[in-house]
């Protein structure tokens, strides 16, 4: 992948998942050249089969974006933050980022449930 440009670059990833926490939420954005569709849904289902795998994987669901523009966003549960960050930063995992083609944009970021009171439970 030729870029990671973080979300909010005030707390980049990197800095995320040094944090402890339970049931995380991966949101990833991802811009990329028409030409190279394929290229990346090859990558990014190879990538999705090998977190599947992992300990602590709830699950993934990738949406694409409504007409011409090839804009694409995943989100991924986890069960901890450990989970996420030892899949994140496992070697095989890492090694994967360079098949996906270098228009590819990436912009992860980590989330968490929130209550909202008669409206969303935490």
């Amino acid at each position: 992948m030729s870029l990671m440009r973080p979300l909010n670059p005030a707390f980049p990833i990197d800095r995320q998942i040094a944090i402890d926490a339970t049931s995380v939420v991966l949101v990833n954005v991802f811009t990329l050249d028409k030409a190279d569709e394929q290229t990346f849904l090859h990558a990014w289902q190879d990538d999705a089969v090998f977190m599947k795998q992992q300990p602590g994987f709830i699950s993934t669901q990738l949406h694409r974006a409504i007409g011409e523009s090839p804009a694409y966003f995943n989100y991924a549960i986890w069960e901890t933050m450990a989970d996420f960050r030892a899949a994140f930063s496992h070697p095989e995992f890492r090694a994967k980022l360079s098949a996906y083609p270098s228009s590819a944009v990436a912009s992860p970021h980590l989330f968490q449930k929130v209550a909202v009171s008669g409206i969303c439970l935490a």
